[in-house]
């Protein structure tokens, strides 16, 4: 990308001048030139002053303007000049910074941007103000990204949940290689021989095989407020994952002040994507007395809250619905995030009170979301990543 810096002290000088945005003060005394000083105008045009100096990084505001060939100009180099990763981090500062969310109306800009995430959601929140001639290639950009995310999870959530099926259904005459010998050894602690310090099994525990008529039961109730936009895109690919397993019957809420059943849209997890509505408030209480309504085999079934727990509805309710579930054997798992960003600002006090009634609340990254359901398919303890 650039010229090779073989001095050392040069070359450390160079990476604080394009740091530090060039302002007199300084202090590096480096001229850019080249494919740095075209670098250097890209990081300008976003971070720097209006006035066209910068501020070492402190309060840069904007330097991109409103017009649309300006930003789709900039948008081609930067991804000239930086690695995807750095790409996203900037189109979202872009956004956020300069106000740039509505020219993503024009699919021309559509076009120009690098998909991920968080464009996604960004997308979304602008769904209803989308014109018509935007949406066709709006729907073509949130695809890529789905696509992209179910080649990265759906093998091994399918894999890992697969095992955790086959494991609940318990058999006590087992082959040699379907013993669970945890469960053994505490089935026959009683028949240890200390003589020969060893235990003689009187009685083998097994882990069976699930048939194709053994069924867990998953709810996904999803909180759509704004702050939620990544684990909304998350939870709708893992949604259709897992509704595409015959052994899981996967059910899919998302909510606000209302309650929306995205079920029968799981086969495509774009169209549940363009079925939610991200903003707005928050009325936990009635999107769990929904789900609860659903449920018919309460031991067979997982129910999964991705919400901030921020509850603008009945929280004493709330409270004594999540325990109610739990009492008739209900999995009951409180994700404050499903995403790669760690835990958003969230209700500690709701999550306090959740985690009283045996339902502590964490945030999941999506790698570790199929461990997650796993442990709830299979009633053991959850993976609580040492943050939460």
């Amino acid at each position: 990308m650039t010229a090779e810096v073989t001095d050392p002290a040069q070359e450390r000088l160079r990476r604080w001048r394009l740091v530090l945005g060039g302002d007199a003060a300084d202090g590096t005394g480096c001229a850019l030139s080249g494919q740095d000083a075209a670098m250097d105008g890209a990081l300008t045009a976003l971070y720097g002053r209006k006035d066209g100096t910068s501020q070492g990084g402190r309060d840069r505001s904007a330097g991109l303007g409103a017009s649309a060939p300006s930003v789709a100009r900039w948008l081609g180099d930067i991804r000239t000049y930086f690695p995807s990763s750095v790409v996203q981090v900037m189109q979202r500062d872009a956004i956020d910074r300069l106000g740039l969310a509505t020219l993503l109306l024009e699919p021309e800009m559509l076009e120009a941007v690098e998909a991920d995430v968080h464009l996604v959601g960004t997308l979304l929140s602008l769904n209803k103000a989308m014109p018509e001639t935007t949406k066709e290639t709006a729907r073509a950009v949130v695809r890529k990204v789905v696509e992209d995310l179910e080649k990265r999870l759906a093998t091994r959530t399918r894999a890992t949940l697969t095992g955790a099926l086959d494991r609940s259904a318990r058999i006590n005459r087992p082959r040699h290689h379907d013993i669970d010998w945890n469960r053994t050894i505490a089935a026959n602690l009683k028949h240890y021989l200390p003589e020969y310090r060893t235990i003689v099994p009187e009685r083998l525990i097994g882990y069976g095989r699930a048939t194709q008529s053994t069924k867990k039961e998953v709810i996904l109730c999803i909180d759509q407020s704004g702050s939620m936009a990544a684990s909304v895109v998350y939870a709708s690919v893992f949604g259709a994952v897992l509704a595409s397993m015959r052994t899981i019957s996967t059910r899919l809420v998302v909510f606000d002040t209302a309650v929306v059943d995205l079920t029968d849209q799981l086969d495509d997890p774009v169209d549940v994507l363009f079925g939610t509505q991200l903003g707005g408030g928050t009325d936990i209480n009635r999107a769990l007395a929904y789900c609860q309504s659903q449920i018919t085999r309460p031991a067979e079934t997982v129910v999964v809250l991705i919400s901030d727990l921020y509850e603008g509805g009945i929280r004493n309710e709330m409270l004594k619905r999540v325990s109610a579930m739990k009492a008739s054997g209900v999995q009951f798992v409180t994700l404050l995030a499903l995403s790669d960003e760690g835990a958003p600002a969230y209700d500690r006090e709701h999550a306090a009170a959740l985690a009283a009634l045996g339902a502590p609340a964490f945030a999941c990254t999506p790698d570790l979301f199929p461990e997650v359901m796993a442990a709830a398919i299979e009633k053991r303890p959850l993976p609580i990543p040492d943050a939460a």
